[in-house]
């Protein structure tokens, strides 16, 4: 499966300081890491209601957001990059936390829903509905019972399940070379033998 290549990615999670650290966050803190590691810079963009930055990953050079939205209207940020830059949906790949995932499993995924996300839910949404964009879906756990979730995404992991999705995103980032290139499938085969 020789897939697109990435031109855009983008991290989900909540502005501010009393959100940085929690689950719900996994994807903002990938991106920071992610840009940290090649030398990039996040600074805020008005116009894409975002913290907004560009590193270069083999030779491409790739755009990287955090929408300051609060998460449920991350669609908003998103949609003013693409619009901007000219990018197909099928050129983005967006991280965030995934409940459905035990801590320690992070998965490439090509398309599909929302699967509850309220960032997925709106991105798509204001997509028009399209939804054939890549996602990295990193493990945060679940607390047990719906009711529980939003507490749940909105504290922080304990210090060992922090350890191990700190582990998970650089594990992440080392197979970003072949995610950018399009490469998905040995990306894929590369991130997903490594649990």
């Amino acid at each position: 499966m020789h897939g697109n290549p990435i031109e855009l990615i983008v991290g989900l999670g909540n502005p501010g300081p009393q959100y940085q650290s929690n689950r719900h966050n996994a994807g903002a803190i990938f991106l920071a890491e992610l840009c940290r590691q090649y030398q990039g810079q996040l600074r805020f963009e008005s116009k894409f209601a975002g913290e907004f930055g560009a590193i270069t990953v083999g030779g491409k050079d790739v755009r990287l957001l955090f929408p300051t939205t609060f998460m449920n209207h991350s669609g908003r940020s998103v949609a003013a990059v693409l619009n901007f830059y000219k990018i197909d949906p099928g050129n983005m790949l967006v991280a965030y936390d995934e409940i459905d995932f035990e801590v320690g499993v992070t998965r490439f995924k090509d398309g599909g829903g929302h699967g509850g996300h309220n960032g997925m839910r709106d991105i798509i949404n204001v997509l028009g509905g399209r939804n054939g964009f890549y996602r990295l879906r990193i493990g945060v756990g679940h607390p047990g019972h719906k009711s529980m979730v939003s507490n749940y995404v909105l504290s922080d992991p304990s210090k060992s399940e922090s350890d191990v999705i700190a582990s998970d995103i650089d594990a992440a980032i080392r197979v970003m070379p072949q995610a950018i290139a399009g490469e998905w499938e040995e990306a894929m085969r590369l991130l997903h033998t490594q649990d």
